[in-house]
């Protein structure tokens, strides 16, 4: 077992860092240096990383856990003291407080009620298609598609006012800016918790048809309980798809075969979708655990204390369950990835994201059939900085 430092520097855009790349096929847990000093260990074997995220003897909250790049050490630290923590923000939170809040919006986010909502995403996605066209070539697509749509939807499905989209946004980069200081960092938590917490009034005063308003209604959460979760829900909602629907057109661009399959073929949009989920694995940080008993994974043995990271983009590729991981086939049977995570965390909006894919992609392609990048490859600029993966601007032309 190899001993390694974590590191977002990527030699090709698509795929993760040469330093830890095939690590997934070499062995399931590596020695990892935290950012801090801390001993702990890297996971990169799907089994592995499936069965810890899984097991209830690892802890997901940050008081239990080690930044892993020297970027986010001073953030840890002082987000490690309890006047910094946001109630309600159960993505941090072990059972049984985690499942409290989790059932309160389980009935949000079914299946049936993402399929309800399949209309209303088609026609944001083509009048975002037209805002496009209109901007003129060569235009930013992330500006103009992969920001808004994200954008929109989760905005009409909590109550969030669009109008306020930069408000909120500017918080949402601060937070996931790997450069942003730890003052940087509570600043935005405050401001965003401040804005929250304002429209949770205004909610409270005039209740509308929206997730934010039921849950007011529901008088089971408490405001800052409201606002926590919120929280939660606005920035997972619009940054992870936004940065999928802007780094996938970049993969399908650089794959002309592959991009003719999700524009041509209806049969490979479903599956395509979940390729482009494995292959490209946004999440390029973390998540983390941390043993709260000594656990033997894999015949390693983790011990009581240590934290455990997973770089989910190599996890993604393990030859043992991905075979070929490292090209992008939209044919290729990709069920079963953890980019949506595992276990009691997985992604409350994965069923919202996936429609938001499966009819921005197709949509995309037919509107724009000549739709190529603006720009040489290599200027292209690319969320190293950031915490969730993507491009920062994807200029195109048609």
């Amino acid at each position: 077992m190899s001993e390694l430092v974590m590191t977002t520097d990527r030699e090709r855009p698509f795929d993760p860092p040469d330093r830890i790349a095939g690590l997934g096929g070499e062995a399931p847990l590596h020695r990892l240096t935290f950012a801090d000093g801390h001993e702990g260990w890297l996971v990169t074997g799907y089994t592995a990383a499936r069965a810890i995220l899984a097991d209830p003897r690892f802890s997901n909250r940050p008081e239990f856990t080690h930044p892993t790049i020297p970027a986010r050490a001073e953030v840890a630290e002082k987000l490690r003291g309890r006047e910094f923590a946001v109630p309600g923000f159960f993505l941090r939170m072990d059972a049984p407080e985690h499942t409290r809040y989790r059932k309160l919006l389980t009935g949000q986010f079914t299946v049936r009620r993402m399929k309800q909502l399949e209309p209303r995403v088609e026609e944001i996605t083509h009048a975002r298609l037209d805002a496009l066209a209109a901007a003129g070539r060569p235009a930013d697509l992330v500006e103009h598609f992969a920001l808004p749509i994200p954008s929109l939807v989760i905005c009409e499905l909590l109550g969030v006012p669009y109008e306020d989209r930069e408000r909120f946004q500017s918080y949402s980069r601060a937070l996931l800016a790997l450069e942003s200081g730890a003052d940087e960092v509570i600043d935005a938590m405050r401001s965003m918790t401040g804005y929250l917490y304002d429209l949770i009034q205004r909610k409270r005063a005039e209740p509308q048809d929206d997730l934010i308003s039921g849950l007011v209604q529901g008088g089971e959460l408490a405001d800052d309980e409201l606002t926590g979760v919120a929280f939660l829900l606005l920035v997972a909602g619009h940054e992870t798809t936004a940065n999928m629907l802007g780094l996938g057109t970049y993969a399908l661009l650089r794959n002309p075969d592959q991009l003719a399959a999700m524009r041509d073929d209806p049969s490979v949009v479903d599956n395509g979708v979940e390729e482009l989920l494995r292959y490209l694995t946004i999440i390029h940080i973390g998540p983390i655990r941390s043993a709260l008993e000594d656990v033997e994974v894999e015949g390693v043995m983790v011990r009581k204390g240590q934290s455990v990271a997973f770089s989910l983009p190599v996890v993604n590729r393990d030859p043992a369950r991905f075979p070929g991981g490292d090209s992008l086939d939209l044919a290729r049977p990709a069920g079963g990835h953890l980019t949506f995570g595992h276990g009691i965390h997985q992604c409350l909006g994965q069923q919202l994201a996936r429609i938001e894919m499966r009819i921005g992609f197709p949509a995309l392609l037919r509107r724009f059939p000549g739709l190529r990048l603006a720009v040489p490859p290599e200027e292209v600029p690319m969320r190293t900085d950031m915490s969730i993966y993507g491009v920062h601007r994807l200029p195109v032309t048609w």
